[in-house]
């Protein structure tokens, strides 16, 4: 898990002092902010309840390294879990996504994904704090700013904390957000 973090902070830096380096300066580093739907549901031994229906909101900064590839960092708020308010969990996510523009609006992106429990109902006592997994997707970006994007998260981690027991966590995020 620490090579992970490591990876993920070493790409993050060289992404971000590519991006300072370039002449064109500011133009090469966006802020953005996003909102959007999301259906979540557990995998594993806990799979097969419905699905929560919620939404996440959050920031991101996209880093042109270069006229087709970019790294962009987020920090979301995202509510997941399950359909029963006892399966609801709360996380703060860090998703760090590679985008390579196939067109010149429209991206596909893929990165690794942390996420944080923070809170929920019963069943965050039964889970650990920490989850990874992989962020696949793609977006369309308007010249205003603002932009749509699909996104199916896939969680990788094991994420209950009793013994024998087997869960994760994926979703299917789709929302807008606008690049400032």
């Amino acid at each position: 898990m620490k090579k992970i973090i490591l990876t993920m902070a070493a790409v993050f830096a060289v992404s971000f002092a590519n991006a300072q380096d370039k002449k064109s300066g500011s133009s090469d580093m966006k802020f953005g902010v996003k909102a959007g739907y999301l259906s979540s549901n557990f995998t594993g031994d806990f799979d097969g309840g419905d699905a929560r229906s919620s939404f996440y909101i959050g920031g991101l900064v996209d880093f042109a390294v270069s006229e087709k590839f970019h790294v962009q960092p987020e920090l979301l708020y995202s509510m997941e879990g399950n359909g029963e308010t006892e399966g609801n969990l709360d996380f703060i996510r860090i998703p760090v996504l590679a985008k390579y523009y196939v067109a010149d609006s429209f991206s596909l992106h893929a990165g690794p994904q942390f996420g944080f429990v923070a809170g929920g109902g019963a069943v965050k006592d039964l889970t650990k704090s920490l989850d990874y997994g992989l962020a696949i997707g793609a977006g369309y970006e308007l010249e205003s700013g603002l932009f749509f994007d699909a996104r199916y998260n896939l969680g990788l981690a094991n994420i209950s904390d009793i013994d024998g027991a087997d869960a994760g966590m994926s979703s299917l995020n789709v929302g807008l957000g606008y690049r400032f």
